[in-house]
């Protein structure tokens, strides 16, 4: 729920758009829905931080895959480990990855263990999430294309804390691995998110089995979204 004024959201997305010109990867902004609108189609991406797994209907306080669609959003978070500690069960996440892919978005799906394990726990933990989340959406024609990995080690995020880049590079390797061996999804892109910042970013972007950021705090300062962009 940041940020709170519409004049701020306002001058972090046109600063963020125009850093954004001279970054060399793909750049998507999340912002609260009430903001989707102020910048829809416009050249940078965007993605919603949610998606209800029904299209229409009444369901009052969701926000359908088509109405994301129809302001031009083209990625979805899905799974956050906010929205897990929330109480959002794998289940529920399956159905809203369903959802959101039958209508055509990209879905950023976040896995990460809770607390932290050794790699042989981690891997198995987000097996386990990745079989539960995936469950019957093999048969999906789109999956390969628009299914982007997010990994967050929960234990990571907004604590300063962060997981070594050769051992999440590893993790990320091992997801890699997974998804091309179950649901054969080849060259799948997989981020890293957790307490990420400009001063430890390129040491995640060196790793060749990491293929991007999954940006949190560090997205609302503009210095940050500055100094971040130049990679």
């Amino acid at each position: 729920m940041n940020p709170t004024t519409r004049s701020r959201a306002i001058k972090l997305f046109r600063y963020t758009e125009n850093a954004s010109r001279q970054a060399h990867h793909a750049v998507a902004i999340a912002p609260p829905f009430i903001y989707l609108p102020l910048f829809s189609r416009k050249k940078i991406s965007l993605a919603a931080q949610d998606v209800s797994f029904e299209n229409q209907g009444a369901f009052t306080g969701e926000i359908s895959p088509l109405q994301l669609k129809d302001l031009g959003v083209r990625y979805v978070i899905i799974g956050h480990s906010e929205r897990r500690k929330l109480g959002e069960m794998d289940a529920i996440i399956n159905k809203k990855i369903k959802a959101a892919l039958n209508a055509g978005l990209a879905v950023i799906l976040c896995v990460g263990e809770s607390k932290r394990r050794g790699f042989n726990d981690a891997i198995r933990f987000i097996k386990r999430q990745l079989l539960a989340d995936l469950r019957g959406i093999s048969k999906l024609k789109t999956l390969n294309s628009k299914l982007i990995i997010a990994y967050e080690p929960v234990w990571a995020i907004g604590t300063s804390r962060f997981d070594p880049p050769d051992d999440a590079g590893k993790v990320i390797h091992s997801i890699k691995n997974f998804l091309n061996t179950r649901y054969k999804i080849q060259n799948a892109k997989v981020l890293y998110g957790g307490s990420i910042s400009s001063k430890i970013l390129p040491r995640y972007l060196h790793r060749p089995s990491i293929d991007g950021a999954l940006i949190g705090g560090a997205s609302l300062k503009l210095k940050e979204v500055k100094a971040i962009l130049k990679f």
